[in-house]
């Protein structure tokens, strides 16, 4: 027999408008009492009927995400907890995969008042997407964004104090040839890696072995590292903005028959699923992807809630894992 809402209302000990409120997104409802609701229909395996509730708001039901790629575990794992939250709410997540196609935008359900609020996960040319957005009156906030803007509501990482750990790290291990590998410089977030780095390296009294700007791909890390080996110009410890330059660089190493970390330790970021999965496992600054995704779903149906509420930008803390690819200078 189909799952109603009087069963949810029964099972929470909560009146059917408690429930109805709650499969609504009422800000009205006390927070213990969604949790209730929540937790009841999770038991119940209760499923809305979406297209019902759509008619009966003016709304789509549909939440939409605009990410540039799926290769990467950290934005996977974003991701999926966006699409569990939500879900958990009673919306549908849909998916826009830009790439590097500045029209796919224009060319997205989003352009076509489809959903009822956007997320925008590391967002490129994102003063077009802002403008757009604000231009149709959809509700959005940013995961990651390029740059800090105080108009939008966002989500992002303490990047500086991501790196600065990260180079302490090497530094308390002895090192003081200490080389950076940065990210593109139009992110906020490589600016903020690169900045922890050098602030570590300038209290520590040292002076950067070396800084080049590469690419997130493990090509990138993989052609710096050779042109270091061959040019005899090996750092004995490397901050590397992303854990895909890190793995370039070890490839490097390992394919020249340079031990790691015995010859020199590396520390990437982000903690992507190989990170310890490869040997030698590697030390990395970690996102905490479930509290991204938490928040980014908690700011967005505030938004949803309140056109008028104020703009916040919301810092999560990374963490230092410290793994195989890092040792002590002998």
């Amino acid at each position: 027999m189909k799952v109603s809402i009087f069963d949810v209302a029964k099972k929470s000990g909560l009146s059917v408008v408690t429930v109805s409120r709650v499969l609504n997104n009422a800000s009205s409802v006390r927070q213990k009492n969604r949790e209730k609701v929540l937790q009841a229909m999770k038991e119940l395996n209760y499923q809305p009927n979406a297209s019902a509730r759509s008619l009966a708001r003016g709304k789509t039901g549909i939440i939409g995400l605009t990410l540039s790629t799926l290769h990467d575990s950290f934005f996977d794992a974003v991701v999926k907890e966006i699409n569990d939250r939500l879900a958990g709410h009673g919306y549908f997540l849909a998916l826009s995969i830009t790439g590097n196609d500045k029209e796919a935008f224009h060319r997205s359900l989003f352009q076509e008042d489809r959903v009822d609020g956007v997320i925008l996960l590391s967002p490129t040319d994102e003063d077009e997407y802002i403008m757009e957005l604000k231009r149709k009156k959809i509700p959005f906030i940013m995961i990651d964004n390029s740059k800090q803007n105080a108009s939008v509501s966002s989500i992002i990482v303490d990047n500086f104090k991501g790196g600065y750990e990260a180079t302490k790290h090497l530094i308390e291990l002895g090192h003081t040839r200490i080389a950076h590998i940065a990210g593109p410089d139009p992110f906020l977030s490589s600016r903020e890696r690169e900045r922890g780095f050098l602030v570590a390296m300038e209290e520590a009294g040292l002076k950067p072995y070396r800084i080049e700007r590469g690419t997130f791909e493990i090509s990138s890390g993989y052609d710096i590292a050779m042109r270091w080996i061959d040019s005899g110009e090996l750092p004995s410890a490397l901050f590397a903005s992303d854990d895909y330059i890190a793995l370039g660089v070890i490839d490097a190493c390992l394919n020249r028959g340079i031990r790691i970390p015995e010859a020199m330790s590396i520390v990437g970021f982000d903690d992507q699923k190989f990170a310890s999965e490869f040997r030698p496992m590697l030390t990395t600054v970690r996102q905490p992807a479930d509290k991204i995704g938490a928040a980014g779903v908690d700011l967005l149906l505030e938004a949803m809630s309140d056109s008028s509420r104020r703009k916040v930008t919301i810092q999560i803390e990374p963490e230092l894992i410290i793994r195989e690819s890092t040792a002590r200078i002998i």
